[in-house]
């Protein structure tokens, strides 16, 4: 391109100076930002070590109830979106604290939101009328426009399963809020009771939609979102394990499965995609990128995620309960010696709908 001459530039500016009280500007000038040859997102990789984490977790606990918080979280903000309570610019994580003897009050709001339980036992989620406990590994859904309440009864030091009940329980906050804001779609109410009446037995949802059948009559109580909203591990990892027992291993995956909503075949929820992986002992995987910027929870094992950052690569080694974002288009590929499981979710249902996502798998 020619560098206009100086009359030329001087009449730009002025005619620039000249539109601005009209809130006009020139396309012309910002065209090569907003249309990019490649997607550029602001964000950058970024790991939170749980052994770094949990004292402060632990230091919260002690500084404020669950119900003067409402909801005790640490967020996981991105290092490139301080203050903007942001893992990505549309998905929000954090670490939710509760323990015995607590509950976290009743709340509904447009958001949708995800638990991933990262430690303890004993603690339930309860959505509409039904609650659910909740394990280590467990995926659990709140619908948009819910009702929901957290609480810890702090029962018996053990339970059927023989898991520590009387403990602090800890799990991963997925939520859209980024994208909600940006629609201007956020609500939000309190509930007039801290724990909401239950009107159906635990399980209630996992019965009729949970073995790939459904009641002949009524819709999915939860309209897109899925009408299971509890997703135990034990289910999940026993997937895995069959998976890895008859299925060749994906060079780029390791063995990965995703969440579906069995009403639909889809993702359990409208704005984002969740995901179980477990790559094997001596795994190197190679790189890939998306434009679904993602947001992982180690569940078992320890293993290295290697990514192109906009600044240059970084490596992250990982271990058990540990966290790392991976933003969008920056390519990743993950190595494990030992072998490792890997929960994860994204924001890719918005983009399947929009018809705007890519993924380039690289040789």
């Amino acid at each position: 391109m020619t560098t206009p001459g100086p009359d030329l530039q001087a009449r730009r500016q002025q005619l620039y100076r000249d539109m601005s009280p009209l809130n006009l500007t020139p396309l012309w000038e910002v065209l090569h930002a907003l249309v990019p040859p490649q997607p550029a997102s602001p964000c950058v990789p970024a790991l939170w070590r749980y052994e770094q984490v949990k004292p402060f977790l632990q230091r919260a606990g002690a500084a404020i109830t669950a119900e003067e918080a409402v909801r005790r979280v640490l967020i996981l903000e991105n290092p490139a979106l301080r203050g903007q309570s942001a893992v990505t610019q549309s998905l929000y994580a954090g670490l939710q604290l509760i323990l015995p003897g607590e509950v976290a009050p009743s709340h509904r709001h447009t958001q949708s939101a995800l638990r991933f339980i990262v430690e303890g036992s004993g603690a339930y989620t309860a959505v509409d009328g039904e609650r659910t406990t909740m394990h280590p590994g467990d995926f659990i859904i709140t619908p948009s426009w819910t009702w929901h309440d957290h609480g810890h009864p702090g029962r018996a030091p053990s339970d059927p399963h023989g898991n520590e009940v009387d403990e602090p329980v800890v799990w991963l906050d997925g939520l859209d809020i980024p994208m909600i804001r940006f629609f201007d779609a956020g609500f939000a109410e309190n509930g007039s009771v801290k724990s909401q009446a239950l009107t159906r037995p635990e399980g209630t949802s996992f019965a009729r939609y949970g073995h790939n059948m459904a009641p002949v009559r009524g819709d999915a109580p939860f309209g897109a979102t899925s009408p299971v909203f509890s997703y135990p591990y034990a289910r999940s990892r026993e997937a895995l394990h069959q998976l890895e027992r008859s299925a060749p291993l994906d060079p780029w995956d390791g063995f990965k499965l995703r969440y579906v909503n069995p009403a639909t075949g889809g993702s359990p929820m409208p704005t984002m995609a969740t995901f179980m992986q477990h790559l094997p002992a001596g795994f190197a995987g190679k790189a890939w990128r998306q434009t679904d910027g993602a947001v992982y929870s180690v569940v078992e094992g320890r293993g290295i995620a290697y990514i192109e950052g906009p600044a240059g690569p970084v490596r992250f080694d990982f271990e058990a309960r540990d966290h790392f974002v991976v933003p969008s288009w920056q390519a990743v590929r993950l190595q494990s010696d030992t072998g490792c499981v890997l929960f994860s979710f994204s924001d890719r249902p918005v983009h399947l709908a929009l018809g705007i996502h890519k993924e380039e798998r690289i040789s």
